[in-house]
């Protein structure tokens, strides 16, 4: 069956359909790893987006129940060159193409990958659309429409607190759309995790005699998540606080900095970052679309990190308030494992 991607720029590619048979709308972005498509349409920082693999065959090792970063697929769609159809991994249960069908997912392959990515990069991020329909105005309309949504981490937070048994440190952490790896580091720590809503309020964190609280990864833009600001704000001095992706932009968001969104993000397994205090270079995964300005900074916070590629803002920290936020992802998941140490180093700075 043949499958279409409309681009908000009018551009129309033309593929083979290899998931869901549906229509859907999303954010169209890329992925420069080789490897972790499973973690990739898993990780909640995705939803509300499209992702275009850049590697050219993807699905070669199939789907393993160990490698999920969530409960389900968060992408709204999948987008890649060639879809291997026969898996060779001894883990496999089941194809990429009937894993994709099964979650209700569209993919279409067959596009030239290269030319889609260079695309975004010389437009920037923009709408698309997934069809396997015919393109009409209605759905040139629906796209003309589309608005990336104001509630997505309200969509990926859990609705309730849930607790990961530890002997070690308790850490309180805020859920923006948090992955498994994060938590799973933790507990390799022997932490005792308290996994909360995004919306929950600092009296409950500070009244739980927590040793920290962390904020999580997750999607959108950070000034959307009003709830999450403001339950940081409160917080801040109070007690130590750890940041992560769109939990690194919240902090620096309470603390009276500004962000701002991305041409096209930073989406991989390969983007190094330099540490300012050792100069010390980690190749990191990332996966986001804002970053946060260096400009408004408080004069109490060191910016730590920065990507090397363009000197962004990868991290910073606060001696004084007992901040310490990273803008990569430091449980990998998929990725190199360069920056997995600084989950030992947080979990010790609070001895």
């Amino acid at each position: 069956m043949k499958a279409y991607i409309l681009l908000e720029d009018g551009t129309i590619f033309e593929g083979i359909s290899c998931g869901a048979d549906k229509t859907t709308l999303g954010e169209i972005c890329f992925n420069t790893g080789m490897t972790g498509y499973q973690e990739i349409l898993t990780d909640p920082s995705y939803a509300g987006q499209t992702v275009v693999m850049t590697y050219p065959i993807i699905g070669n090792y199939g789907i393993s129940n160990e490698d999920v970063e969530s409960s389900k697929i968060q992408v709204q769609g999948f987008i890649v060159k060639e879809l291997c159809e026969i898996e060779n991994n001894w883990k496999s249960t089941k194809n990429l193409s009937d894993y994709l069908k099964e979650q209700n997912i569209p993919c279409v392959s067959g596009v030239d990958t290269r030319m889609l990515t260079k695309k975004i990069r010389t437009i920037g991020a923009m709408n698309c659309l997934i069809t396997t329909q015919e393109i009409t105005e209605d759905l040139k309309q629906q796209l003309k429409q589309h608005k990336f949504p104001a509630d997505v981490v309200k969509q990926v937070s859990c609705e309730d607190k849930n607790t990961i048994k530890g002997i070690g440190r308790k850490i309180g952490l805020i859920d923006l759309g948090v992955k498994n790896g994060i938590i799973k580091h933790l507990s390799q720590l022997g932490c005792e995790v308290h996994v909360f809503p995004y919306n929950v309020e600092s009296k409950t964190l500070l009244s739980s005699e927590f040793n920290a609280v962390l904020l999580s990864n997750g999607p959108g833009d950070p000034q959307d998540v009003k709830e999450s600001i403001q339950t940081t704000k409160e917080l801040i001095g109070k007690i130590p606080l750890y940041g992560i992706c769109l939990g690194h932009q919240i902090l620096a968001l309470a603390l009276g900095a500004n962000t701002y969104k991305l041409k096209f993000g930073h989406r991989g397994s390969n983007h190094p970052v330099i540490d300012l205090r050792t100069n010390k270079v980690y190749m990191t995964a990332q996966n986001h679309g804002y970053a946060v300005s260096k400009e408004n900074l408080p004069e109490n916070i060191q910016i730590t990190h920065l990507n090397v590629n363009d000197e962004t803002v990868e991290g910073f920290c606060s001696p004084e308030l007992n901040i310490n936020t990273v803008q990569f992802h430091p449980e990998a998941g998929p990725g190199p494992l360069d920056a997995n140490i600084i989950f030992s180093e947080w979990i010790e700075r609070l001895d």
